[in-house]
Order: structure tokens, then C-alpha cells, then sequence
């Protein structure tokens, strides 16, 4: 009986030890090291910021960007920050070409498989302006008018301007006796695309309206150009 106890006592104890540095050994066990972050690219590095930084004016308004604060939300240090743009003029500057980048790729695509007829072209050009801008939502507006606060900010949409209505003299020319398009022309057309897209962007007028809208100033513009022929450019 004694001796049946001293058994069970001395298992219980053997059990016990053994239990111990069973834990000990699993504790001490390093766990699976979790993969080291990637560092991202410079360039991939950009894009994140552009991203965190449209989501931020989408939620609190161009008003509330600055590098601090684009910093505080995409989660790394103001010197990373300041490294990319410098200035929050840099900044801005960079979500404009940022912008004009996607919308012109989208233009250029479409360009391509469209047929060479004016209202194929017209019908390119008012989609891509309309569709980028919504795509983008309320947030485009907000840096457009930030770049008009500074010369240097109003020069660089200016640049980007000079461009896109290139492109769109390029694609509407052979409509136009004697294939060209004014800049006078353009510009109204500019004026209407900025105006019909911020209203759509808005809730004011529904994309579709502001796509036919735009699809008819065009047109009434590559008319009138036929009818007048080539103004001063």
C-alpha cells in the first residue's frame, strides 16, 4: 500500500518535472519569425503618399492636407514625406500630374480604338475629361483651385492645360476646314469641361449629362471651325 503510494507519488512528481520543462522547452522555443517588411521602392513609396493623400482630401478636404498630417496617415516619418514633395505646393503639384497621367492614358487608349469619325472622337474626348474627373470624385476640384493660389502652382496646371488641348487639336483637326482647331475654341471647351465635370463630380448634373453636354460643345466647335475656317492660334 505504502509502497503503491510511493509509486504513485513519485510518478506524480516524475510527471510533474517532466510537464515543467516540457513548458520551459516550448516556451524557449523562438516562434516563427513573421517575414520581414519589404521595403518599398522610391518610386513605389510615391504612389502610396499620392494614394494616402487623395483618400485624405476625399475625407476631410483639401483644406486639411499638409506633409504632417499626410505623414500622420500613411504611417512613416515627416523627413519621408518632405523628401518626396518638399512643400505642400510640391505636393498638390504632384496629385495634379498624378491626375493628368491617368487621364491621359485613359484619353490615349481610347483614342486608339475609336473610329476616325468627329462624333467617335467627340465622344472619346467628353468620356475620358467626365469619367476621370468622377473617377476621382470630389477631390480633383479642391486641387484644381488649390494650384490657382500661387504663380508657380498656376503655371504648372497651365502646362498641363497646353497639352491636353494639343492632344485634342490633334484629334479633331481633320474635321476642321482647313484642319486646324482655334485656341479660342479649345479654351471654351476646356472651360465647359471643367465646369460640367466639377457639377457631375457634385451630384449638381449626372454623368450622362455632363458626357452629352460636353459631346456637343465639342462638336458645335469643330463645326464652327469648318464653317470659319482656321482662326489665329
Amino acid at each position: 500500500m505504502i509502497e503503491g503510494g510511493n509509486q504513485a507519488l513519485y510518478t506524480f512528481g516524475k510527471l510533474r518535472t517532466v510537464s515543467y520543462f516540457w513548458y520551459i522547452s516550448m516556451s524557449s522555443t523562438p516562434s516563427e519569425a513573421s517575414p520581414p517588411r519589404r521595403r518599398l521602392s522610391r518610386e513605389e513609396r510615391l504612389q502610396q503618399l499620392l494614394e494616402v493623400a487623395w483618400q485624405l482630401i476625399g475625407a476631410e478636404g483639401t483644406e486639411a492636407l499638409t506633409l504632417g498630417r499626410l505623414a500622420e496617415q500613411a504611417g512613416v516619418t515627416k523627413p519621408v514625406v518632405y523628401d518626396h514633395f518638399v512643400t505642400r505646393a510640391g505636393l498638390l503639384a504632384a496629385l495634379y500630374q498624378d491626375f493628368d497621367a491617368r487621364q491621359t492614358l485613359l484619353m490615349d487608349a481610347a483614342l486608339d480604338r475609336s473610329e476616325a469619325t468627329l462624333a467617335s472622337r467627340a465622344t472619346v474626348i467628353a468620356g475620358a475629361y467626365v469619367d476621370c474627373v468622377l473617377t476621382q470624385g470630389r477631390e480633383i476640384p479642391g486641387v484644381i483651385a488649390a494650384l490657382a493660389s500661387t504663380p508657380e502652382l498656376a503655371r504648372i496646371k497651365e502646362e498641363y492645360e497646353l497639352i491636353f488641348l494639343e492632344k485634342c487639336r490633334a484629334a479633331l483637326a481633320p474635321f476642321a476646314a482647313p484642319g486646324t482647331i482655334a485656341t479660342a475654341g479649345l479654351r471654351a471647351m476646356l472651360g465647359a469641361a471643367e465646369a460640367l465635370s466639377h457639377a457631375a463630380a457634385t451630384g449638381e448634373i449626372s454623368r450622362e449629362q455632363a458626357r452629352d453636354e460636353l459631346f456637343d460643345t465639342i462638336i458645335a466647335m469643330v463645326e464652327r471651325s469648318a464653317r470659319r475656317g482656321a482662326g489665329p492660334v
